[in-house]
C-alpha cells in the first residue's frame, strides 16, 4: 500500500502462507535499487536500505546513531517515547556510553565461557524432551520447550530464580507488543521492579552470577541501581525471547523442509549442526521490523547522500536474502557455510549474546529430532498464527505430536 504521495508505507507485512519470506514488495524494492524512501505510521519518512553490503556499511558507521533522541530517528510506533526508549538499555545508546555499559556484562558471553555451558544446556534440553515424551502429545512446542530452554539458561546465568519464570515470560511478552503502549509499559515496570529488588539483594548476598557482578559495579559507583536494573532487564528479555522464537520457527521451517530435516537428523557432524544454525538464522531472521538508525552527519549510502537528521531503516531479513551475496537466497540449505549474515546485526551494536544463542540452537536442533524422530505438526500449517505486531517475530503456538 502506498500513500497519496507515492511513498510506500513501512513496515510491510509478510504474505499469508509465506511466514519466513520478506514481503514481495520489499524484495521488489531491493531489485530496484539500494535506497528508497518509506513512510512510517507517524507520517514521517525514512530511508530504507535494502542490500547486504550497504546495511553492513551503515551499521558500522560512527556517523549513524542508535539513540532514539537523535533527530530523524525512525520510531517503531507513533507513540514511542524517545526519551524513555533511550534509557531502556545500552543497545539504544551510542559510544562511548554504549561501550562503557556493554563492557560491564561482556565477560560471561565470551566464547570460551559460553562453550563451558554446553553440558548444562544439553541437560536442560534433554530433561525438557524427557518431559515431552512422558506425555502422549500433542503439545505446544513453543510453550513447553522453546520458551523453557532459553529461560532456564538465562536465569542461571543472571542469577534469577527460575520459579519466577512465568512472571518474567508474561512481562517480556508485553514488552515486545508494539501495538499496545499501555501493555508495553506494564511489562517494563513489572520487570524493572522485580530486577531492582533482586539487585538490592545481590549487593548484600552475592553469588556467582551476572546480577552479582552488576551489583559490584553499583558498589564501586560505576553504575547506579536504576541503570543496572535497565541493563539486567535488557539481558533477561533478550536472553530468552529471541532464542525461544528462533527455536519454534526453526522447528517449523525444518518440518516444512523434510529433506533438510533428514540431513540434520541423520548427521552427527558438529560442523553441519553449526552450519544448520547459521542457515536457519539467515533464512528466518526474527528481527523483522528493521534495525533503526538516524544519520548524525551526512553520509553516502548506495551512491546516494543521506543527510544529517534523516532516518535509516535496515530490514535485516531482506539483507539476508540478497541475491548478490547468497546463491538461491530463498532456499533453505543447511550445508550453506556463511556465518556473516545479519541476523545478529553488525558493528558495535551486534548482539552481545550471539555465542550463547548459537550454542543453545546447536544443542536444540542437534538433539530434538534425534530424540523425537517422528516429530510432526499437530495442526495444519495454514492455521498457525504469527507475532506480526511484535518486535521479535515468532509463532504464537506450535502444536506438535509424534
Amino acid at each position: 500500500m502506498a500513500t497519496p504521495a507515492g511513498i510506500p508505507e513501512y513496515p510491510i507485512k509478510r504474505p499469508a502462507g509465506r511466514p519466513f519470506d520478506p514481503a514481495p514488495a520489499l524484495t521488489a524494492k531491493q531489485a530496484e535499487g539500494p535506497l528508497h524512501q518509506v513512510r512510517l505510521a507517524d507520517g514521517s519518512t525514512a530511508w530504507l536500505v535494502t542490500r547486504y553490503a550497504d546495511q553492513r556499511q551503515v551499521l558500522r558507521d560512527p556517523r549513524v546513531s542508535a539513540d532514539p533522541r537523535t533527530p530523524g530517528y525512525p520510531k517503531q510506533t507513533p507513540d514511542m517515547d524517545t526519551e524513555q526508549a533511550s534509557s531502556a538499555g545500552f543497545i539504544m545508546l551510542d559510544d562511548p556510553e554504549h561501550q562503557r555499559l556493554r563492557r560491564m556484562v561482556t565477560s560471561p558471553f565470551a566464547v570460551k565461557k559460553v562453550q563451558a555451558m554446553r553440558p548444562g544446556i544439553q541437560k536442560i534440553v534433554d530433561d525438557l524432551i524427557d518431559g515431552l515424551l512422558a506425555g502422549s502429545g500433542p503439545v505446544d512446542l513453543y510453550a513447553d520447550f522453546a520458551l523453557p530452554v532459553p529461560s532456564l539458561v538465562i536465569c542461571q546465568l543472571l542469577g534469577v530464580p527460575y520459579d519466577d519464570h512465568d512472571f518474567f515470560q508474561e512481562n517480556t511478552a508485553k514488552i515486545v507488543d508494539l501495538d499496545n503502549e499501555e501493555r508495553r509499559n506494564e511489562g517494563i515496570l513489572a520487570l524493572g521492579g522485580y530486577i531492582y529488588q533482586l539487585l538490592e539483594k545481590k549487593q548484600s548476598e552475592p553469588a556467582d552470577d551476572l546480577l552479582s557482578a552488576l551489583a559490584e559495579f553499583i558498589t564501586s559507583g560505576e553504575i547506579d541501581l536504576v541503570g543496572a536494573t535497565k541493563t539486567a532487564v535488557l539481558l533477561l528479555f533478550a536472553g530468552h525471547e529471541t532464542t525461544a522464537n528462533m527455536i519454534a520457527l526453526g522447528t517449523l521451517a525444518l518440518l516444512q523442509h523434510p529433506d533438510q530435516l533428514a540431513l540434520l537428523r541423520d548427521s552427527d557432524d558438529p560442523a553441519l549442526h553449526a552450519s544448520a544454525v547459521e542457515e536457519l538464522l539467515r533464512y528466518i531472521t526474527i528481527i523483522h521490523i528493521g534495525a533503526r538508525r538516524a544519520a548524525a552527519a551526512d553520509l553516502e549510502v548506495g551512491g546516494q547522500t543521506v543527510k544529517a537528521g534523516e532516518g535509516v531503516i535496515l530490514p535485516l531479513d531482506l539483507a539476508n536474502r540478497d541475491p548478490e551475496v547468497f546463491e538461491n537466497p530463498d532456499e533453505l540449505d543447511l550445508t550453506r557455510s556463511f556465518k556473516n549474515h545479519l541476523a545478529f546485526s553488525f558493528g558495535p551494536h551486534q548482539c552481545l549474546g550471539l555465542p550463547l544463542a548459537r550454542l543453545e540452537l546447536e544443542v536444540v536442533f542437534s538433539t530434538l529430532f534425534k530424540r523425537i524422530p517422528g516429530l510432526k505438526l499437530a495442526a495444519a500449517a495454514d492455521t498457525l498464527t504469527f507475532k506480526e505486531e511484535a518486535a521479535v517475530y515468532g509463532v504464537t503456538s506450535l502444536p506438535v505430536t509424534w
